[in-house]
């Protein structure tokens, strides 16, 4: 396929970081990342999911916990997700080949004597809702901690979970996120809004920028005043009184929303699973939880006028971040002319943090 060619002038902007392409830097697989809902998999079944092109197939169970192994039977490949679950095990569906939790075959039907060797094992564990499998070198999984998940166990919260698949390398949902100049883009959604950078910060595997905002025009959302409550345009104290801090803590997102001395009116956990081996794929959890009004069953009843209005603000990301890699694709390289510091800033994190395919 023949490729656009990258003027000189973009080859010498010093936005544009030389060597290697963020878009072709894979995810560190030496994290916990969720590979699907725990309702997704149900007792005594099997699901098939993956990670970076790995395909992985997560087992439960009638009694005991959930497990993943590598999708192929040892013996012909066949995806062991095709199988039955029986006891603590599950056994292939082509000649009943059985593996355990931790990858050894425990039976061969028809082999008497030694068995064959078995399937990779990962380290898999499951909190509050999320099915969590450690990709890279199991012997780390136990130095590795859990990610934190934001407020979604605190009972003062009530907590949205949502995921779907976006057809974008993941760096590109972590600029969208962290970069809210691009409120312009949603201005059908929720008015005309002016950001303001208050400051930012940089660590060995984070960085964050704070913003306030203020509304120039347009009305208040519903689903936007169910999560901060009414605001008042033209006054600036108003408009401004709330701090968001958006923070990537690789390689996991959040965003928070709140006003000095209180608990966030907002909290976001988010993480973006690549799915194929390009990792031009990849499949989105969320963690959306909004803190409880004083008044009961308030929160409750706009609920679905806050899904509504967060339902529209992601179709729009996706729409744009897509466009963004089929853009990657047609030029064959990264040509974007990033001037935003913060951005500049994340896209090094995320370089250094991740796994450069470029030298594979």
């Amino acid at each position: 396929m023949n490729q656009t060619v990258m003027p000189d002038s973009l080859r010498q902007d010093p936005a544009i970081p030389a060597s290697p392409d963020l878009r072709r830097v894979g995810a560190h697989p030496d994290h916990w990342y969720p590979l699907a809902w725990s309702r997704e998999l149900k007792a005594g079944g099997t699901l098939a999911v993956s990670f970076a092109g790995d395909p992985i197939v997560l087992v439960r169970p009638k009694s005991g916990p959930a497990f993943a192994l590598e999708d192929r039977c040892a013996h012909r490949q066949v995806p062991l997700s095709k199988g039955t679950v029986e006891g603590c095990a599950v056994r292939c569906c082509y000649h009943g080949w059985a593996y355990e939790a931790s990858g050894a075959c425990v039976d061969v039907p028809y082999l008497s004597g030694k068995l064959p060797n078995g399937v990779r094992a990962y380290p898999c564990r499951e909190v509050d809702g999320l099915i969590l499998v450690f990709p890279g070198n199991a012997a780390l999984a136990d130095s590795v901690p859990l990610p934190g998940l934001g407020s979604a166990a605190n009972p003062k919260y009530k907590t949205r979970r949502f995921g779907r698949e976006v057809g974008c390398h993941y760096s590109f949902m972590h600029e969208n996120l962290m970069d809210m100049n691009h409120q312009f883009m949603h201005s059908k959604q929720m008015g005309q809004m002016k950001p303001r950078v208050l400051g930012q910060g940089r660590g060995d595997d984070w960085c964050e920028v704070k913003y306030s905002f203020k509304r120039t025009g347009g009305k208040q959302p519903l689903g936007e005043a169910v999560i901060f409550g009414e605001r008042r345009n033209g006054t600036a104290n108003e408009a401004e009184r709330d701090v968001m801090t958006v923070r990537t803590e690789y390689p996991y997102q959040t965003l928070r929303i709140q006003t000095a001395g209180e608990d966030p009116v907002m909290d976001l956990w988010i993480v973006y699973v690549p799915l194929d081996r390009e990792q031009k794929t990849n499949k989105v959890f969320g963690l959306l939880s909004v803190r409880r009004p004083k008044i009961p069953g308030l929160l409750t009843l706009f609920w679905p006028a806050l899904v509504v209005f967060t339902e529209r603000i992601f179709a729009e990301d996706r729409d744009v971040v897509e466009m963004e890699q089929a853009a990657h694709d047609a030029q064959g390289a990264d040509w974007n002319q990033e001037v935003f510091p913060v951005i500049r800033t994340l896209r090094t994190l995320l370089v250094s943090c991740g796994v450069d395919r470029t030298a594979a």
